[in-house]
């Protein structure tokens, strides 16, 4: 299993890490047989596995729930629960006490926390105490009722200014890896070259460390939209529903099951 060693290795050896989301055993076995680096359990589950608007509302229990399955498969994979909104804000004991609970009741090897600057003392109280932190700048989707929605950041001097502040002060507080999301790439840059950590991107362009993408916006799975930075390097979504209406029409026409499904 890669640890956070390898992971910073593989920044100073210019290899692209590769993260995707998983939240299920099947998801999680997929991205194990395509060679995944590391697996995120993102609380990205609320949107796509429960249909939610936002991902606020997602629970500390649904996260572990999902990240157990997830590890069930991925025994031997580094594998990154997110902290949902509310379970480190509060206080940084709190904090800790949650971030425990998951790699206690998960099995996780990790926890992802959303925030920059103001946030970097919880880091520290819980990577002191052992557990992996990935941070996570740029657009926070718990942070959307402030934001305004789904915005890019970092489009203004002042706010790359606040990125690359709030990046170095979660690397001195211990945090071993950093999500950007939604920036120009230009953004992104500068912060790269004001830190040793590795960063990952999801819609940060092509100069991060490395990238991560949901799984069901990978694979095709989802019915709407998806943002720019999304590439579906599938179109699983019409091959499944294909299969199931093929299901269909052999059930109603009587041709399923045939022969060779039934018990003598």
């Amino acid at each position: 299993m890669k640890g956070t060693a390898d992971f910073i290795k593989m920044k100073l050896d210019k290899e692209k890490i590769v993260m995707v989301t998983a939240y299920d055993y099947i998801s999680a076995g997929i991205a194990k047989e395509a060679g995944i680096d590391i697996v995120l359990v993102g609380d990205s589950l609320a949107t796509t596995v429960q249909g939610k608007n936002n991902t606020i509302g997602v629970t500390l229990e649904e996260m572990i729930y999902h990240t157990k399955i997830v590890k069930s498969a991925l025994t031997d994979f580094f594998v990154v629960c997110d902290m949902p909104f509310m379970s480190y804000q509060v206080s940084s004991e709190q904090a800790l006490i949650n971030a425990g609970r998951i790699l206690k009741e998960s099995g996780a090897n990790g926890v992802k926390m959303e925030g920059g600057e103001l946030i970097a003392k919880t880091v520290k109280k819980i990577t002191e105490t052992g557990i992996p932190v990935v941070a996570h700048i740029g657009l926070m989707p718990q942070f959307i009722n402030v934001l305004g929605g789904y915005k890019v950041q970092g489009r203004i001097e002042s706010q790359v200014e606040r990125l690359v502040n709030d990046a170095v002060s979660l690397e001195k507080a211990g945090a071993f890896m950093i999500v950007l999301e939604a920036m120009p790439e230009e953004a992104a840059l500068s912060i790269q070259s004001n830190i040793s950590i590795p960063t990952i991107g999801i819609g940060a362009g092509r100069y991060t460390d490395g990238q991560v993408l949901v799984f069901y916006d990978a694979v095709g799975m989802l019915d709407k939209k998806p943002p720019k930075f999304v590439k579906k390097f599938a179109d699983s979504r019409t091959l499944i529903v294909n299969a199931l209406k093929s299901y269909k029409e052999e059930v109603k026409n009587g041709s399923f099951p045939a022969e060779e499904n039934i018990y003598k």
